[in-house]
């Protein structure tokens, strides 16, 4: 009888078998806070984690709770209503400046099973698809993609950190290190600029359709912000190469702050390349301050200059937008009324910064209408990311307030009047976007609402 021996060999690699999952390094705040929320809740917990990343790492430098519905809900352990979750997100969203994102989800609860890491996994990816619907940029190849959740049992203290790729809707969770650590942010470097604005965007003949006009807006708004991704920046007068280290020279553990110049190639498509039918346009004009923190783990010139034009693009976004949802809301309300060949003029909100205290160089924003007080910024970055702030913490040098003037209105009705008398009386508007040029002082910003 013969026998037949065979040898299997088997090759292990550890370095390809086991993947190591993503490290964050977390403000030391952050602990505290949890912790506080942990001594103070009565049921189940939601929030958001707020920093940047990194291609090594994630920095994490605050946190903010899910603010509550209503009381019967919380009563009723009614906590974990995903549209208002992913809202308030959105909202945070909007307050945050360049460099800074929702970088995911945490829940506090004594409850530990996989119904809980279910429940963040489907948390984490409708809030990111939610703020990433907004943005009007395309994602780049760089760009980090897995999120994190965090679960933390409020009478253990123990907490689990685990990750997803939120581009994949089959991804599956990975563990991660979760660090605590004092000056996380410390030496960051801050790049501000101040930008001059002058856009056109049109209008839908359907005013009174929010999907129309949303879609219209963002349209517009994508052309112009085509423009502001295709320019280039100066960072302190020098164009820098992209693989340059933005750092280099820096002091260790020494904040630098980094004045910017964004120039814009003029548009290639003129006035009249462009015609389409529409009921009136947006003329958005001003000067708006933006600014992007960028982490101190050996970042390139590139990284710094794409934070700042992703400001530049969300900052203008988010107010055209918020105008134009108090506008729609006017209208529904029956505030508003207007004659079909009448021009409106908005205060453009101007933005206001407020530090975060627990990180020193850090601000969050928030956006002011003309009729608004300091004491509304303050309740609502109490309410959306709760900070305790007082009107005293609150930087509004960096943007004037708009001044309206009826001389610029009448000068701008006359132009439209003459518009409006085409053959066949067919309402049509050439679109441009113009050209958006570095300047260095902030003044004020405005937004016209034209009917034709």
């Amino acid at each position: 009888m013969q026998y037949i021996l065979i040898v299997f060999s088997l090759s292990f690699n550890p370095l390809t078998s086991y993947r190591m999952g993503r490290g964050y390094l977390v403000e030391d705040a952050v602990e505290r806070y949890l912790s506080d929320l942990c001594g103070q809740q009565a049921g189940p917990l939601t929030g958001l984690l707020i920093g940047q990343s990194s291609a090594q790492r994630d920095f994490v430098v605050m946190a903010t709770r899910t603010p509550y519905k209503q009381e019967s809900a919380v009563a009723s352990g009614d906590f974990l209503v995903k549209e208002w979750v992913t809202e308030h997100a959105r909202q945070v969203s909007r307050m945050l400046p360049g460099g800074l994102s929702v970088l995911g989800v945490f829940i506090i609860t004594e409850i530990d099973n996989k119904d809980t890491l279910t429940t963040l996994r489907q948390l984490l990816f409708a809030v990111e698809n939610l703020i990433s619907s907004e943005h009007l940029w395309t994602p780049e190849a760089d760009d980090i993609t897995e999120c994190v959740t965090l679960h933390v049992n409020p009478k253990t203290r123990k907490t689990v950190c685990r990750t997803f790729d939120v581009k994949d809707p089959k991804s599956m969770a990975k563990p991660a290190d979760w660090k605590y650590q004092s000056g996380v942010c410390s030496s960051w470097s801050m790049v501000s600029c101040c930008l001059n604005v002058d856009m056109l965007l049109p209008l839908p003949n359907n005013r009174t359709s929010t999907e129309n006009m949303d879609l219209c807006v963002k349209e517009g708004l994508k052309a112009w912000a085509d423009q502001i991704k295709s320019g280039f920046c100066l960072f302190d007068g020098k164009k820098l190469p992209e693989d340059t280290e933005f750092t280099a020279g820096q002091k260790r553990n020494v904040r630098q702050k980094c004045s910017a110049q964004l120039l814009i190639k003029p548009g290639e498509r003129r006035q009249t390349d462009v015609i389409q039918q529409c009921g009136g346009n947006l003329s958005v004009r001003g000067t708006i301050h933006s600014r992007a923190y960028v982490h101190s783990n050996k970042p390139k010139a590139k990284l710094a200059e794409k934070l700042l034009k992703r400001d530049v693009i969300s900052t203008v976004s988010t107010r055209v937008q918020m105008l134009l949802e108090e506008l729609l809301t006017s209208e529904e309300e029956g505030k508003s009324s207007r004659d079909s060949q009448q021009i409106e003029q908005f205060g453009f909100p101007r933005r206001i910064f407020c530090p975060v205290k627990a990180t020193g160089l850090v601000c969050v924003c928030d956006y002011q209408f003309s009729d608004e007080g300091l004491c509304e910024m303050t309740d609502r970055l109490k309410e959306m990311l709760d900070i305790d702030a007082v009107e005293e913490d609150l930087d509004t040098r960096q943007e004037m307030t708009a001044e309206l003037r009826e001389s610029n209105i009448k000068a701008e009705a006359k132009v439209e009047t003459a518009k409006v008398l085409e053959p066949k009386r067919n309402n049509f508007t050439g679109v441009a976007i113009a050209a958006a040029a570095a300047v260095l002082a902030a003044a004020a910003s405005m937004l016209y609402l034209n009917d034709v």
